[in-house]
């Protein structure tokens, strides 16, 4: 076997491995997002006696416990990223903000559709850059900005309202697009703890994966300890077993999803990966309509065309490392 041979099926193993990877990306992250309308959006009984799923705390609670556990098992078998000198305060604060991301996002599906929330979780980057700003005394290339822009100008003009609404179903719309806020506001937090953890102690995906998870457990467990919900929670299982298996799949659904992400960000770098995931959050928007008949408006469909734009821009051409400002002595 020639060089030639030995490097093109080298080339062709890694062009199946980004495939295997994409395609679990794909595959896990839409069913979590189908399950995820399902779960929280979909009701439950009879006509007589409807009900909606409203514990939030205990099935982000069920999500990390299974992150928590799988990433457990991947780091004694597949992952091993020798010791982690993380200090603990670093994975608390971070955890908070993340666990508060989660509940706010899935709350928000309550009040918005699926196609809103990914949509206004599509704005992520804005507040991970304006924390980086403040927060990091970072500075970003001109371009990014205009990526971002893109991205701003799109979810507004995907969230502006034209008057057509009830006055009733307006507030509960906005009561979400804050929720939505709150998450994105959290989700900026959790970015600039983790750079901070990076830049100072090296930290690993998967000591991230485990510690942040854990303390998520820790954090919602005390929450539906004192508020009651855990038993509630236990209480609406009991009436409807068929949830059991949608709350399971899709706690399994999003620990494996997370996998692929760290394996792609591993074997080929930050950018397929965020290409693969800005990708795929348009298609679930797609299979959302689909599946569960959420429409568009024109407007909205111009605006979430603009937002992929900004994302995808941004994926590519807007990574460059940001560089600290100079301190004048």
């Amino acid at each position: 076997m020639t060089i030639d041979d030995l490097s093109c099926e080298m080339s062709n193993n890694q062009h199946s491995k980004l495939l295997i990877c994409a395609a679990g990306i794909f595959i896990c992250y839409f069913y979590f997002g189908m399950l995820q309308e399902k779960i929280t959006r979909g009701q439950y009984g009879d006509e007589k006696n409807k009900e909606k799923f409203t514990y939030m705390f205990a099935l982000v609670f069920t999500q990390c416990l299974v992150n928590y556990m799988f990433a457990k098992m991947i780091l004694l078998t597949v992952m091993k990223q020798g010791e982690d000198t993380t200090p603990t305060l670093y994975y608390a604060i971070s955890s908070l903000t993340y666990l508060l991301a989660m509940v706010c996002s899935n709350m928000a599906l309550q009040f918005v559709s699926y196609p809103t929330q990914v949509i206004g979780k599509s704005g992520k980057p804005i507040p991970v850059m304006v924390l980086g700003v403040l927060l990091g005394n970072k500075v970003y290339p001109i371009r990014k900005y205009v990526f971002i822009f893109l991205i701003v100008i799109g979810v507004a003009l995907f969230m502006y309202k034209d008057g057509s609404a009830s006055k009733q179903i307006e507030g509960q719309t906005w009561f979400g697009e804050l929720l939505l806020l709150l998450s994105l506001t959290m989700d900026g937090l959790t970015s600039a703890v983790q750079e901070r953890m990076r830049a100072e102690h090296k930290s690993k995906s998967g000591h991230m994966m485990l510690n942040m998870n854990q303390w998520s457990v820790v954090f919602s467990g005390i929450v539906i300890l004192i508020s009651g919900e855990l038993f509630e929670f236990i209480k609406f299982l009991q009436r409807y077993p068929s949830t059991i298996w949608h709350i399971s799949t899709f706690s399994l659904a999003g620990a494996f999803g997370q996998y692929f992400i760290f394996l792609t960000v591993a074997e080929f770098g930050p950018l397929p990966c965020s290409i693969i995931t800005t990708t795929r959050k348009f298609f679930t928007v797609l299979g959302s309509i689909l599946i569960f008949g959420n429409s568009l408006l024109p407007r909205q469909w111009i605006s979430t065309f603009i937002v992929f734009v900004g994302l995808f821009l941004d994926s590519m051409y807007g990574k460059d490392k940001p560089n600290r400002k100079e301190t004048v002595k």
